[in-house]
């Protein structure tokens, strides 16, 4: 059986202010006609659908034409919720839609109630495990402290039992949307530590044939069996040396990987960093090739300079960011407090505050305090969303 494996569309996102929506279009027609020129028998899509819980109306009607395009080739398709997405936004009409060929799985609860494909070697059961929310759906697992491996770890339970109650010889494929030990993430994945550590181990995945994994933008490999699909495009300038792609998954008869071929994603425009003063920038002969790229500057001048991004745009006219890092001796009393910040996380920040006022750093109690703190405002916000 043919895969095809893809995930993170994140339609109606856009790139610091620049629409992506016809770069997304571009995607989905790409997608299709692979389907259509590869024989594809089946395509999956792991989360992050839209960009947000509630997404513009250009990109509703961009989903919506995806969907009718997939149904009329005959290809099935599933999909789940991802951490961006509101699961029950996106999979109302479910049931209608699955006559169309077309699986939404965005219910928790439906973990281990598989979609089942046959080809000439017998069933292929996809198993859709939407994003979840520890503190969302520790309830509906029975996990008593619900962290993201706990609650995955029970969700993968269902399906394996499910899996173990089927024919023998019934191939197996899990939808997942996570953050697995192991993968890169990059700047624009939204935080999902909320409920403790945000990474679960691959080996939480064991006893199916492939993981088509979602959440984090580059394409990877977990192992052979558990991958990343990575978003189709570059969402933040982290992403800058990316290749964007789908997996093309060949699962033989015995469940085997007789296959696994990256295909590549149209390219809209590439993203490039640059970094220096402003008068090398400005006349810098290996900067060239990027002068049509959308650019992230980073101006290195001690003193700001005049109208830095009307110049920048006389020579790179796709400029987008600009920020400021004026080289300094390190022990200059002006270096930015941002700069004191950067690569720390909020639970390093507030112990360290704790230790510059008191003069000794927090105590382990003092750390799970907050700890606790942290989770509990991230799990107000996801609520919040989830309301929405």
């Amino acid at each position: 059986m043919r895969i095809l494996h893809t995930s993170d569309w994140h339609l109606g996102r856009a790139l610091h202010r620049v629409s992506m929506l016809g770069a997304q279009a571009e995607f989905i027609g790409h997608l299709v006609a692979t389907v259509r020129a590869r024989a594809v028998d089946a395509v999956v899509v792991s989360g992050d659908v839209y960009d947000r819980a509630v997404p513009p109306l250009a990109a509703v009607e961009l989903y919506d034409d995806a969907l009718h395009r997939l149904a009329d080739l005959g290809v099935p398709t599933v999909l789940i919720s991802g951490n961006h997405d509101s699961a029950r936004r996106l999979g109302v009409g479910a049931r209608l839609i699955d006559r169309a060929g077309i699986h939404l799985r965005t219910d928790p609860a439906g973990c281990g109630q598989p979609v089942v494909l046959a080809d000439t070697h017998g069933d292929v059961a996809f198993y859709g495990l939407p994003y979840l929310e520890p503190a969302l759906v520790k309830d509906e697992f029975g996990v008593e402290r619900g962290g993201h491996e706990a609650v995955i770890g029970a969700a993968m339970d269902r399906v394996r039992a499910d899996l173990a109650a089927r024919a023998d010889g019934t191939r197996s494929v899990v939808l997942a949307h996570a953050f697995v030990t192991g993968g890169a993430p990059s700047d624009s994945e939204r935080d999902i530590t909320v409920g403790g550590v945000a990474s679960v181990p691959s080996g939480v995945f064991d006893g199916v044939d492939y993981v088509a994994l979602g959440h984090l933008h580059g394409s990877q490999v977990i192992s052979e069996r558990v991958r990343y699909s990575g978003s189709p495009l570059a969402y933040s300038f982290s992403e800058a040396d990316h290749r964007k792609s789908m997996w093309l998954i060949e699962l033989g008869p015995a469940g085997e990987l007789t296959g696994a071929e990256r295909i590549d994603c149209p390219v809209p425009r590439p993203l490039a960093r640059i970094r220096g003063r402003l008068d090398v920038l400005l006349d810098d002969p290996d900067l060239t090739r990027h002068e049509q790229a959308w650019i992230e500057a980073t101006l290195t001048d001690a003193v700001r300079p005049d109208e830095p991004m009307a110049r920048l745009a006389e020579r790179f006219p796709h400029t987008l960011s600009l920020a400021f890092d004026p080289d300094r001796a390190p022990e200059d009393p002006d270096v930015s407090y941002a700069q004191r910040l950067k690569g720390r996380d909020d639970q390093q920040i507030a112990e360290d505050f704790v230790t510059h006022v008191r003069g000794a750093g927090p105590d382990a109690r003092e750390r799970d305090v907050l700890r606790d703190a942290f989770d509990a405002v991230r799990a107000d916000d996801v609520l919040r969303e989830v309301a929405r």
